[in-house]
């Protein structure tokens, strides 16, 4: 082992002990994308795989965890949506798989729940979209932190990476911090360890990997964009305040805004109750997604995507990403601190 990897895994011990895997690299779940075949490659080549719960029920959640344990005996975690329904249940399937990690993502989970997936024995790690969130993560049990920045594909929040990092890493000492949103590159993964962070979690850039399972034209689409291509999506009435979704322009996100004054005025109408109208502009992006992921349609389905796009350039295993990103740091060790 090379002396500059040496020093980088002494950067990011404390990730990868957390973690248990080689690499403080966690995959960002992704709906229809992070399924067994990406998660077990990503957890096979060294880091560590997620698997994206979504909308998935228990029994599919079950046969998933199943399965991807077919591929890996490495550890992986299952990213649960904490506005799901069966939010417990699922927590339970879990536990009952013994999954040593549940992400608890899309919203503040409660500290019920927290302690819920605790208690079967895993590791809980949470999103934490500002500092004081943070700490009211940590008094409610969370063991690790998440901080994303609006870089970030899919649904995001309004600050950037860069400055959340500057606002948390030094304030939070006590419990692993890893760092998402905008990352593409070992460079970037270092300068976080550097501030603080545990480990960073990547997603954009696994998208166009040979294991990912969507679909070509889905993964050509990612090659072809640059950075500033991923847009944020419009709302158009305050009244229905919708988290901003970051993706590639095309039809669909035209489709969107049509879909909100849709949805908006059979509201005005009494058609439908606010919290449903709300809802109903949320499932729009569920099957957009899976149209561009699954059916290939680039056009008319969701093009989730985070501003590290552009940094994504051709169709290549895990091994071979997860390799450049620790040769890229280790580069950038190696001009630092010169040879050994």
């Amino acid at each position: 082992m090379s002396p500059h990897r040496q020093m980088l895994d002494r950067l990011w011990e404390k990730g990868r002990a957390f973690l248990g895997s080689d690499l403080a690299i966690m995959g960002g779940a992704m709906s229809w994308i992070s399924e067994r075949n990406l998660v077990a490659a990503i957890s096979n080549g060294g880091g560590f795989g997620v698997i994206a719960c979504g909308s998935m029920g228990p029994a599919l959640l079950a046969q998933e965890i199943d399965a991807t344990k077919a591929k890996t005996s490495r550890p992986f975690g299952v990213n649960l949506i904490t506005m799901h329904p069966e939010l417990e249940t699922l927590i339970d399937v879990c536990g009952a798989a013994k999954v040593s990690h549940v992400v608890l993502a899309g919203g503040l989970p409660s500290s019920a729940a927290i302690k819920r997936a605790k208690d079967h024995g895993a590791k809980v790690i949470c999103f934490a979209p500002a500092l004081v969130l943070a700490k009211k993560l940590i008094r409610s049990g969370a063991d690790a932190l998440v901080v994303e920045g609006a870089e970030a594909g899919g649904h995001i929040g309004p600050v950037a990476t860069s400055v959340l990092a500057q606002e948390i890493l030094p304030e939070i000492r006590e419990i692993p911090v890893f760092v998402a949103g905008g990352i593409g590159r070992g460079e970037a993964i270092l300068s976080y360890l550097e501030m603080g962070a545990a480990g960073c979690q990547l997603g954009t850039r696994f998208v166009c990997a040979t294991e990912c399972v969507a679909h070509p034209k889905f993964k050509q689409a990612f090659v072809r964009a640059a950075a500033r291509e991923a847009q944020p999506s419009v709302q158009i009435d305050s009244d229905f305040p919708v988290i901003p979704v970051r993706a590639l322009n095309n039809n669909a996100t035209k489709r969107f805004l049509e879909v909100q004054q849709q949805v908006i005025h059979r509201f005005k109408k009494g058609e439908l109750a606010k919290e449903a109208a709300q809802l109903e502009i949320e499932h729009f992006w569920a099957g957009a997604l899976k149209r561009a992921v699954i059916d290939g349609d680039v056009e008319n389905g969701s093009l989730m995507a985070g501003q590290s796009v552009g940094m994504v350039t051709r169709e290549q295993p895990v091994s071979d990403i997860l390799s450049e990103l620790v040769a890229q740091a280790e580069a950038a060790l190696s001009a630092r601190h010169g040879a050994f």
